[in-house]
């Protein structure tokens, strides 16, 4: 018998010997029924008898669970999640701006210079070429107006993914990066369905208002983008949170904005202005009054919109006080 021949039988032998084996640990040592392992509990159970034949066992599963694909790549951590709100997509990485080693304790000036070179050569590796530093510019721009405007993330990740495609359709030369970033904020805002004015994004922007009008219509001209008209309703509930008002009097302001609707009287008119007018209205209808100025501020629109939308509405509504 030659060695590989031996050596073949050994093999054949200890593998017999661990099938053996296995096949023991499956079957119960009390009646021989069959094992099932219970995860939630930790154990392994005969299902004939019921002996606990294992107890305690460790779970080298995660200790969250996930009922679908998309919950369990959000609570996996095996990296930070990819976001279009960064240039890169946040799949490089980043030096902290703190010299402070893992413990908490101050650099040496060795080691703080070391580190300012590290992050000089870290931020040159990130931005590449202008293309990435024009996109990072816009996305640091479209991260600070959204936050100035209260805006939610979601809204901030549709702006980028909008910038991004004017980017790639070549819509920028001719125009101003702060230009088309805040077109695509305020674009990204109204597709959410939480609006803001064109007086609000302009009071935020670092280009005059014409320009983002002009740039957002363009841009929503050439992506294509399905944006619908602004509906006052969606401008209501910031109104009434802002000036502290009770649920009573949005739920008013609703109802004559749908009247409104019903009967026309919203055509042509701006709905920032029909919004302020509605909440003015319901505020004197629930005895929970509010000046026009205070109305005029948080809306920020003047008084005499405010006051010809009012009367409008309440006309409409055929409640007019005496």
């Amino acid at each position: 018998m030659t060695d590989t021949t031996i050596r073949r039988h050994e093999q054949t032998s200890q593998r017999e010997t661990t099938d053996e084996t296995a096949e023991e640990d499956l079957v119960c040592p009390e009646c021989g029924g069959t094992l099932a392992r219970d995860s939630e509990r930790g154990e392994t159970v005969c299902q004939e008898c019921g002996l606990v034949v294992e107890e305690d066992e460790i779970d080298p599963g995660p200790e969250w669970r996930a009922f679908d694909a998309k919950e369990k790549d959000e609570k996996s951590r095996v990296g930070a999640p990819t976001t279009n709100m960064m240039h890169d997509k946040g799949l490089s990485t980043n030096i902290g701006w703190q010299d402070k080693d893992a413990y908490g304790n101050s650099l040496s000036s060795r080691q703080r210079e070391k580190m300012q070179r590290l992050r000089t050569w870290n931020e040159r590796f990130r931005t590449r070429d202008s293309r990435e530093r024009n996109l990072k510019q816009a996305l640091g721009e479209i991260d600070r107006m959204a936050s100035a405007l209260g805006l939610p993330e979601n809204v901030r990740e549709t702006a980028s993914v909008i910038y991004r495609r004017a980017l790639q359709e070549d819509l920028l030369p001719g125009r101003s990066i702060e230009g088309v970033s805040t077109a695509a904020l305020y674009a990204a805002a109204r597709q959410a369905g939480t609006p803001r004015s064109l007086d609000e994004i302009d009071a935020v922007s670092r280009v005059d208002k014409d320009e983002i009008a002009r740039t957002y219509r363009y841009v929503v001209r050439e992506l294509g983008l399905e944006v619908k008209p602004a509906d006052p309703e969606s401008y209501v509930p910031r109104f009434a949170s802002d000036l502290d008002l009770s649920e009573e009097v949005e739920r008013r302001a609703r109802q004559l904005l749908s009247t409104a609707k019903s009967k026309g009287v919203h055509s042509g008119k701006s709905p920032v202005g029909l919004a302020a007018a509605a909440v003015y209205a319901a505020s004197l209808l629930s005895n929970e009054k509010v000046t026009q100025n205070e109305v005029s501020e948080v809306a920020n629109i003047s008084e005499v919109t405010i006051r010809n939308r009012y009367h409008e509405l309440l006309e409409a509504e055929d409640d007019i006080p005496t």
